[in-house]
């Protein structure tokens, strides 16, 4: 499920209005403005009040900049727009009309926090006195009390958002693997991300070397005729110094990650990918013993910050794609060489808009990387990609792979391992059902774009994974963490 329209359109124009305050040099002097700007009045748009809504817009200004909506920053870049979460009406649990208001009063009996009360009709529950401890749910012989969960909580794979108090939503950024499914299951538009726009605009007004990435899940996002060139072209217009197709460091990935997996294989571990942030999230978070089968290999986006690093120590590289959970890669592992900064497909689009620069049609060619990393956006194109670099260094192994699509498959996977029950001998990790192209900021449906995607990428040329990377210094930096 996604946010409506209004709660989109709102999340736009805000990011506009910032990066166009940023480029101007006024965001300073006049970020308070933004919400009279949006939220002129005295007809509110989309709450109770004018006053509401300009809160609303002064919280999302600030997860624009970079920083948290309130006046606490837990260091999560998933954050609750507090002033937004209070118009939810979902109690966890509620009586429904099932309820015979019988005699008994079971439910009554069963809580002990005096959260029920008799009604005229039916029993009642206060939601602030609520635990959530479902006793009353199991202890009503109708039936009759619904456990219900906010969307934002049902949409969380690993359990990490409870309520305070008042009713808000909390994320457990202990728990939270940073896979952004909250933010877009919210119809209320409470939960957004931290934002690296402001950061990315002073490093272009800076005069410093400013090269821009794609991820390669871009391809087929924006229609047949937007290509890698297409964005090349928009992003030296916007100011960034070079483009490049984050396909090659699928390319990079695979080759060194081809050789974790022959090793292990032959030394009869098992091994998990690092490609997708949100999935080594959930092994470090939820399955530490876990860790130690972590490839050590670098992810893509990390691969081609670093062979650009390489070239030119003090450029600032920004990757721009559908996943929240790069803005964690950057942000919480720290891997040297990294990317900078993470812009999301609306991100950079504001960016542009506020640079007025459109993606315009333009020739597909452009290719830098092989049909292999061109597909890494999609489940099982890692594995594939690994496959097709083992079997062209005649390295190949009789290796079976897990190829988990979703967070779901991805838990399991994870508790079979811990088991050492695993049929396979690796997993492939990717939280976003189907992939980085199902990713939660993703500018189109995967199933929509599937056409345009296949089509470019048909168009690429059969060039091997190895053969394309001879065209690069491989040997100017490692592939590995550390």
């Amino acid at each position: 499920m996604y946010a409506d329209e209004n709660v989109i359109q709102i999340k736009h124009d805000v990011l506009y209005e910032v990066a166009k305050l940023a480029f101007a040099g006024e965001l300073d002097e006049k970020r308070d403005h933004v919400a009279l700007q949006l939220i002129p009045g005295p007809t509110p748009r989309f709450r109770c009040c004018i006053y509401k809504e300009r809160e609303i817009i002064r919280q999302r200004v600030r997860l624009a900049e970079g920083k948290a909506p309130g006046p606490e920053d837990d260091g999560n870049v998933i954050q609750v727009i507090s002033s937004a979460c209070e118009d939810c009406p979902i109690s966890s649990y509620t009586v429904t009309e099932n309820c015979q208001n019988c005699i008994g009063k079971a439910c009554i009996n069963a809580c002990q926090f005096g959260a029920i009360e008799a009604g005229r009709h039916r029993s009642h529950i206060d939601a602030s006195k609520c635990k959530e401890c479902g006793k009353c749910a199991q202890a009503c012989p109708y039936n009759a009390i619904a456990h219900l969960k906010r969307p934002c909580k049902y949409a969380c794979p690993v359990d990490a958002i409870t309520y305070d108090e008042h009713g808000i939503s909390v994320i457990d950024k202990d728990k939270c693997i940073r896979c952004g499914k909250c933010i877009h299951s919210c119809p209320f538009g409470a939960i957004g991300s931290k934002t690296f726009i402001v950061d990315v605009v002073n490093a272009l007004r800076s005069g410093r070397h400013v090269y821009a990435m794609a991820a390669p899940a871009t391809e087929g996002q924006f229609g047949p005729d937007i290509t890698m060139a297409s964005w090349k072209n928009a992003m030296k217009e916007v100011g960034f110094t070079d483009f490049y197709d984050v396909g090659l460091g699928g390319d990079m990935t695979a080759a060194y990650e081809a050789e974790e997996w022959a090793d292990a294989y032959h030394e009869g571990k098992k091994k998990v990918t690092s490609c997708c942030p949100a999935f080594v999230n959930m092994v470090r978070m939820h399955y530490p013993e876990l860790a130690e089968c972590v490839s050590t290999t670098v992810s893509p986006m990390c691969a081609v910050s670093r062979l650009i690093k390489a070239q030119n120590p003090d450029a600032v590289t920004v990757f721009i794609g559908p996943c929240l959970a790069k803005k964690s890669e950057v942000v919480d592992q720290k891997i040297p060489g990294n990317a900078d900064y993470v812009l999301t497909y609306s991100e950079i689009r504001a960016i542009m808009k506020a640079k007025d620069v459109v993606l315009k049609p333009a020739a597909n060619d452009d290719q830098i990387a092989s049909t292999f990393g061109k597909r890494f956006a999609n489940s099982g194109g890692v594995t594939a990609a690994v496959l097709q670099s083992l079997k062209e260094t005649d390295a190949e192994i009789g290796a079976k792979v897990c190829r988990a699509n979703g967070a779901a498959d991805c838990k399991k996977a994870l508790i079979l391992l811990k088991a050492a029950r695993l049929p396979e001998d690796f997993i492939e990790g990717m939280v976003c059902e189907g992939g980085c192209v199902g990713g939660p900021s993703a500018f189109n449906n995967q199933i929509a774009s599937r056409k345009d995607r296949d089509a470019l990428i048909a168009q690429a040329d059969g060039r091997g994974i190895h053969e394309n990377l001879k065209n690069y210094p491989m040997e100017s930096m490692s592939m590995h963490r550390e």
